[in-house]
């Protein structure tokens, strides 16, 4: 069967197909290339926030900010990859919200997304597939695996729902790193 030329010429493309597809759905490339994002970041005031990060200055009887402030933040944990750094979301004086991604490091990957998630952050293998359990809100893909980035939220968010920040592999269904978005 294999002696006919025919075949060969199947078997040949078949598997060039396949590394092609493979090639593509892993882009094992990623692991060993970075890319590094440095947005600016906000110039955050160190006054207590209001007592919700939804609530606006007027609502809690309080002067409205100068500037921007620190209304949640946390640390990330490792999930499916090594990831390090800090998530924060800021209140602008306009009242909008962002999150800003400082000092991120994780690894690369084929379809990395950023996620507010109600989901709680679990450490280790635990912690790898709970994001897309509950409710969650995807802001945009990754911008860089390494550096400072910010995505805005949109207005009507409820960040005391959302509590939680994921950077998602959307083909993989996996998070490489969250952090719990605690009130700052």
């Amino acid at each position: 069967m294999f002696r006919k030329p025919v075949i060969w010429i199947v078997v040949v493309a078949v598997l060039a197909v396949g590394g092609v597809f493979g090639l593509y759905w892993f882009q094992p490339w990623k692991l060993v290339t970075d890319k590094e994002v440095n947005e600016t970041l906000a110039a955050v005031e160190t006054t207590a926030p209001a007592t919700s990060p939804t609530a606006t200055p007027a609502a809690t009887g309080s002067a409205a900010p100068k500037g921007p402030t620190v209304v949640r933040q946390g640390t990330f944990v490792t999930h499916e990859h090594e990831t390090t750094g800090t998530a924060r979301i800021i209140r602008n004086a306009d009242g909008s919200h962002r999150l800003e991604l400082v000092d991120l490091d994780t690894s690369n990957g084929p379809d990395l997304r950023v996620w507010l998630s109600d989901q709680p952050v679990k450490k280790g293998t635990a912690g790898w597939r709970v994001f897309d359990d509950g409710t969650w809100l995807e802001l945009g893909r990754l911008k860089g695996n390494k550096g400072d980035q910010a995505y805005a939220i949109p207005a009507g968010t409820d960040l005391d729902r959302l509590a939680s920040v994921s950077i998602w592999c959307k083909r993989f269904s996996v998070s490489f790193g969250a952090a719990a978005l605690r009130p700052a």
